[in-house]
């Protein structure tokens, strides 16, 4: 959630190398520390015999064991027919065809005009985004479209989750004043995760990790060094220009990877390596799925080893999946080489929001003050029945008995202010895909599906959910 006062900037207790005591602890839960080089993107060895080196751990839990062989594919999914009732561009239809064919023909802009449709745009070989005639339906225009044998949908819109769906908590507390602690970096653990990787000669580093989102503030002080180049969708045109003038994304990226160790602001999960992909893919009025899908795509083609997406479509009459075959094609494609995770949702009872529910994203809820969901956090119920994969702290949000010192400490562009607070299950999803990034920079060697297995397998159960443990997660990947 958002407040209208920044939040006085809190130097967060962080150390290059742990003392002797973290490295013995280290060394008592080793049978060998093998050499399997640096992570990408950065990832830091340490001098003489613990250069390069990967602790790993003498016994794990069965589960954990087994878990980088049980899932070591991606998962199948399927998705709904198309439900027009679903947010989505008015007027606009995403046509998937293979590439050069259309009923024998030529599938070209001349083609598609002929079918009674205008604005076309080729996005991808096999992807194009047309418009319908003035006065004609969106569902009229599909089923002649479909009749020519083609795959037709709408263009649906998801909307950042930062926000708990209360409109008090968007725009009423003052901190101005009150020192707010990283409080939730001691809760997934993150101190030891990194004493850990420290005795063992490694850095806190990231693989390249993509951030679907807002963009990022590129001169904030706590992301210098950290940022690649990335694209910006939400336009009429694809440009290089990513920078945040919402404060969602620099938020976002921010809690993943602000520049740990430096003196400045906050730590985050992972601390070094210039390695955060800012796409830009929401706008004013959320985006789209060819603006998602195209990102995605996009971000694992340039390399990324961990995706973050803070965002969603509410579920409604058409239940968790509204039909996006489009999105839900580019993310299991993507579930091969890139660790996708996602906000499950801000209200409760609406079940885990889409593309948090398909089976190979890693469905993130947020924890509040104590160990229960936080009061805004989507959760399964008797209509939607799709679990929640892991739960993180989201900040309290305005639950009961919480105040603004219960909330997460993020960072704001500078128009807006250094750092500010926040709530939601946005919050609690970038320290997953911290954790995630900090085990395949570890150990290189970790396909996704094995990360993604390792991760879960590793969480500790936590009334009746299973929470993050940074130091499990990443004692499981270098094993």
């Amino acid at each position: 959630m958002r407040f209208p006062s920044a939040a006085r900037s809190v130097s967060a207790r962080s150390r290059v190398a742990p003392g002797v005591a973290a490295v013995s602890a280290c060394l008592s839960l080793l049978t060998a520390c093998g050499d399997l080089g640096g992570g990408d993107g950065g990832t830091g060895g340490g001098t003489g015999g613990g250069a390069g080196q990967i602790c790993q751990q003498a016994v794990l839990p069965a589960s954990v064991r087994s878990a980088s062989v049980s899932a070591s594919t991606v998962l199948p999914s399927t998705v709904s027919a198309p439900n027009w009732s679903a947010p989505h561009v008015p007027g606009e239809l995403l046509i998937t065809h293979t590439p050069g064919s259309l009923s024998g023909g030529n599938l070209s802009a001349q083609s598609v005009q002929a079918l009674g449709l205008v604005n076309v745009q080729a996005l991808t070989p096999t992807l194009t985004l047309a418009t319908v005639p003035e006065g004609e339906s969106e569902e009229l225009s599909a089923a002649r479209l479909e009749a020519a044998g083609l795959t037709v949908q709408p263009n649906f819109v998801y909307q950042a989750l930062a926000v708990p769906n209360d409109p008090g908590y968007r725009s009423g507390l003052q901190v101005s004043g009150t020192t707010i602690p990283q409080h939730y970096l001691p809760r997934i653990k993150a101190q030891e995760a990194w004493d850990f990787l420290a005795g063992c000669g490694k850095t806190p580093a990231s693989v390249k990790t993509a951030v679907l989102d807002t963009g990022a503030d590129s001169s904030h002080l706590d992301l210098v060094g950290r940022l690649l180049p990335a694209r910006n969708y939400t336009g009429s045109t694809v440009t290089t220009n990513t920078n945040d003038t919402d404060g969602h994304g620099t938020g976002v990226i921010g809690l993943l990877g602000a520049a740990t160790n430096n003196g400045v602001g906050v730590a985050a999960v992972t601390w070094s390596g210039q390695n955060l992909m800012p796409y830009k893919v929401l706008g004013a009025g959320g985006g789209s799925t060819a603006q998602v899908a195209r990102a995605l795509n996009d971000a694992v083609a340039q390399g990324a080893k961990v995706v973050n997406m803070s965002f969603g479509i509410v579920p409604g009459d058409y239940g968790q999946d509204p039909g996006d075959k489009v999105l839900d094609t580019a993310l299991n494609a993507a579930a091969a080489s890139a660790v996708l995770v996602a906000a499950a949702g801000n209200t409760p009872d609406d079940g885990v929001y889409y593309p948090a529910s398909n089976p190979n994203v890693i469905a993130v809820g947020a924890i509040g003050t104590g160990n229960a969901l936080a009061c805004y956090s989507a959760r399964p119920n008797s209509k939607y029945s799709r679990a929640l994969d892991v739960v993180a702290p989201g900040g309290a949000g305005g639950c009961s008995g919480s105040g603004p010192q219960d909330n997460m400490l993020i960072l704001r562009p500078t128009s807006q202010g250094s750092y500010g607070l926040s709530a939601g299950t946005s919050e609690a999803a970038p320290l997953v895909s911290g954790v995630a990034s900090l085990m395949r920079a570890a150990n290189p060697a970790l396909t996704a599906p094995q990360t993604r297995a390792l991760l879960l397998a590793s969480a500790q159960a936590n009334a009746g959910y299973a929470q993050l443990d940074a130091l499990a997660a990443v004692k499981a990947a270098t094993r």
